[in-house]
Order: C-alpha cells, then structure tokens, then sequence
C-alpha cells in the first residue's frame, strides 16, 4: 500500500502598501500565529494593479490576504479569518487573538468597532482639513479617545496583560497618530491628557512581534509629507459635494 503524502499548506500572500496601519494589523497577527507569508507590495500613489482591483474589487484597497485561491479583504476581518484558520499550529500553542469566551469576543469587537467608528473614522478628515468641520470632528474625536483612555486604565494591552484583537484595531494610535499630528500640524493628544492611551504605544511599539512589521518612523514622515497636497485636495473634494 502506498504511503500518502502530507499535503502542503496552501501559501500565503498579503497584499500591502507602506505606511498603511491596516496592512500592519495582518502582519503582527500573522506573525502572532507563526504563519509564513509573502508580502505583495502596491504603490496606491499610482493605479492600482489587476491582482489588487481583481481581489478587492468592491474597497479597491490594502490590505488583502490571499490563502491559497482564497481572498479575504478588509484588516479586521482577515485578522479574524487568521485568528481562526490558524488557531492550531504544529505545536498547539499559537495564541488566540480574540478571547474564547464568547462575552468577552463580543466586548473586544464592539471596542474594535468603537475605535474605527468613533476613533479613526473622524481621524482622517481632522488632519487634512481646516476651519468649522475640522473643529467639529476633532471635538468628537478627543471626546472617543478620552472614552478609549478609561477602558485602557490600569490594563497594559486593552485586553489585560497581553496583546490582543483591539491593540491591534487601534494600531494607529500607537505608531501613526504622531506622525501625523506631525505633518499636518493638528495636536490632538496634547501633554497631559489621555494618559493611558499616551503610554499604550510605548508598550505597543516595545513588542518584539509588533516591531519587526512596524515602518520606521522617519519614512513615515516623508511618505505622508510628500502625499499631504493629494490628501488635503482629496478631502476639499469630499467636502465639496456634501
């Protein structure tokens, strides 16, 4: 009888782009779960590829995991879609990105859900834009955070003692946020406030699997800086035709 041969794991393959804190989310959780993978890189300055339009043809953007003839799209649902495909390595001891407890999944996606809602959603239209509006919405922005600051007091990750599914929801806050509060010239986490969240990212930024996927800080600068006319243009753009 012959002997059947190990089927090989189907690859993996992210489509990705520098600078992009989604992209950032798969990677650390990849890497979490111990899951090798190829990264494909795009340049969203310019138009984008036929492997991107034809995988993510609804958002047209990054990231995309590719898992065999699989796309999954979107980073959180590809965090969770590798939380789940990859629960069980070689050795039983890949770490859960969200908790078992099924209360405790659903309080760590609603967070999830608040952060890219309440946080982030706002976020972008704050640094590119000026006058009444960008008033507005950094008003309800600091008003989130100052929420997300009291769920994060005394706790080292939002989970408790380690990293999980909502430090990596709220990636953007550790690495991105100053970078551009920096270019744009708009504070929002001023010294003094939110003192929990002004300490999360150093214990964020400190993990060895965070840090290897993490874009040095100084090209991030210089990749926003160079975008920063585009973004304020695509934003008046936005505004016009509200």
């Amino acid at each position: 009888m012959s002997q059947q041969t190990a089927q090989a794991p189907a690859p993996v393959r992210l489509i990705t782009a520098f600078g992009s804190p989604f992209a950032h989310r798969v990677e650390v959780a990849l890497t979490l779960k111990g899951v090798p993978y190829e990264l494909l890189v795009e340049d969203l300055a310019n138009k984008n590829s036929d492997l991107l339009l034809a995988h993510n043809p609804v958002h047209q953007s990054v990231p995309v995991l590719l898992h065999g003839d699989r796309a999954v799209c979107e980073s959180l649902p590809i965090v969770e879609y590798v939380d789940d495909a990859f629960h069980d390595d070689d050795e039983g001891s890949a770490p859960r990105l969200l908790p078992a407890d099924p209360y405790d999944r659903a309080t760590a996606r609603f967070w999830a859900d608040f952060i890219a809602n309440k946080c982030l959603k706002p976020l972008w239209p704050v640094m590119w834009t000026d006058g009444e509006e960008q008033a507005r919405l950094a008003r309800a922005t600091k008003e989130s955070l100052g929420v997300l600051d009291a769920q994060l007091e005394g706790k080292r990750f939002f989970g408790g003692d380690a990293l999980g599914f909502v430090d990596l929801a709220a990636c953007t806050l550790a690495h991105w946020l100053g970078v551009l509060e920096e270019v744009a010239g708009v504070r929002l986490m001023k010294d003094g406030e939110y003192p929990a969240l002004r300490r999360w990212p150093k214990e964020y930024a400190s993990d060895e699997v965070v840090r290897r996927s993490l874009p040095d800080r100084d090209e991030l600068v210089a990749y926003f800086t160079k975008n920063k006319e585009r973004y304020r243009s695509s934003m008046a753009k936005v505004a016009a035709v509200q």
